[in-house]
């Protein structure tokens, strides 16, 4: 159990690069949306080329962080019914949903996509729009996706089954901690409040 818990940390350590880094898309997304927007509204030019590359991003941010969503638990769950099933038994049934449906279905999606992929590498396919961006890089996006998916429901896998030995935490818990985001903004609050205070103290 000991070297799979490992690799489900690497694994873990991988979709969490991926996801931090995809973050930084919605930013790009965000200025080249605007810059399109400015662009056709003030000087009447616009660009396919502009407008693919918004739709290559958003695939990007979905696709790329869908390993990532799935470690944090931040995926929808209809659970209505099994969160009032003692926690053993809700494992049970992650288990069954990863083996049964996760990995069976995300498996399917990366064996279709490699060859769909793959005719647009080599036929080097273009967009059929003017001024259009090659296709094989939005194609790749698919299998690198569904790829971090899979082995993050492969790490996910792995954590049951060790909650269920008692080697490891239940993944299944959502922190009901504050983010990243959060506690860093929560944290500069706090030491400007400190700055602040700090005159009153020596006096």
């Amino acid at each position: 159990m000991k070297p799979l818990l490992t690799i489900s940390r690497w694994i873990d350590g991988l979709n969490t690069v991926v996801g931090r880094a995809v973050t930084w898309l919605v930013l790009v997304v965000a200025v080249v949306s605007a810059g399109n927007a400015v662009m056709r509204k003030l000087f009447s030019l616009g660009s396919n080329a502009w407008l693919e590359l918004q739709w290559y991003l958003f695939g990007a941010i979905f696709l790329l962080a869908a390993g990532y969503t799935f470690l944090r638990n931040e995926h929808v769950r209809v659970d209505v019914l099994s969160q009032k099933l003692p926690e053993r038994v809700q494992v049970g049934i992650e288990i069954f949903g990863v083996l049964f449906f996760l990995l069976p279905a995300a498996c399917l999606v990366f064996w279709l996509s490699i060859p769909f992929f793959w005719e647009s590498w080599i036929t080097h396919e273009l967009s059929s729009n003017t001024e259009g961006l090659i296709r094989w890089p939005a194609k790749l996006l698919i299998p690198v996706g569904f790829a971090l998916l899979i082995l993050a429901g492969l790490s996910h896998l792995v954590k049951c089954v060790g909650f269920l030995r008692g080697r490891c935490p239940n993944p299944m818990q959502v922190s009901s901690g504050k983010s990243d985001e959060e506690a860093l903004v929560e944290d500069i609050l706090a030491q400007r409040r400190a700055d602040i205070e700090q005159p009153g103290r020596g006096r």
